[in-house]
């Protein structure tokens, strides 16, 4: 992001020369910026004083590390399911003893008894084929 070329205790200055009475045009010629800049910054930085800006800039620099830790935790999460689920799969191929549970779901479905079991991992099992 492109840095300011002024810092929050300037532009709040700048916004407290205009509450003296300075016209908004002078005061954009008087510091090389825009109308446009100067209406942001009012929406942005306006009624607040320099102490409360600093605060306002700490929070948002947390609130973008916390934003980065959960999108890393959740890229994690992902992997670990994508992982687990893998696990799984190769896990119902292999026989196995009891799988009582299963075959109790399948007979439920097959008799038209909803259920709502689900495997392991919260998918659905497959419907039964009618042999």
């Amino acid at each position: 992001m492109k840095r300011s070329r002024y810092s929050e205790e300037q532009i709040i200055g700048i916004l407290k020369e205009q509450e003296t009475g300075t016209s908004v045009a002078e005061l954009c010629r008087k510091h090389g910026m825009s109308d446009e800049t100067y209406y942001n910054w009012k929406s942005k930085y306006g009624g607040l004083e320099v102490s409360e800006a600093k605060r306002l800039r700490a929070l948002e620099e947390e609130n973008a590390k916390l934003k980065r830790l959960l999108a890393d935790a959740m890229l994690d999460n992902a992997a670990l399911k994508d992982l687990l689920g893998k696990k799984i799969g190769d896990a119902r191929r292999l026989p196995r003893g009891g799988g009582s549970s299963a075959r109790r779901i399948r007979d439920e479905r097959a008799a038209g008894v909803p259920c709502d079991c689900r495997g392991p991992v919260g998918r659905a099992l497959p419907a039964p084929t009618v042999r």
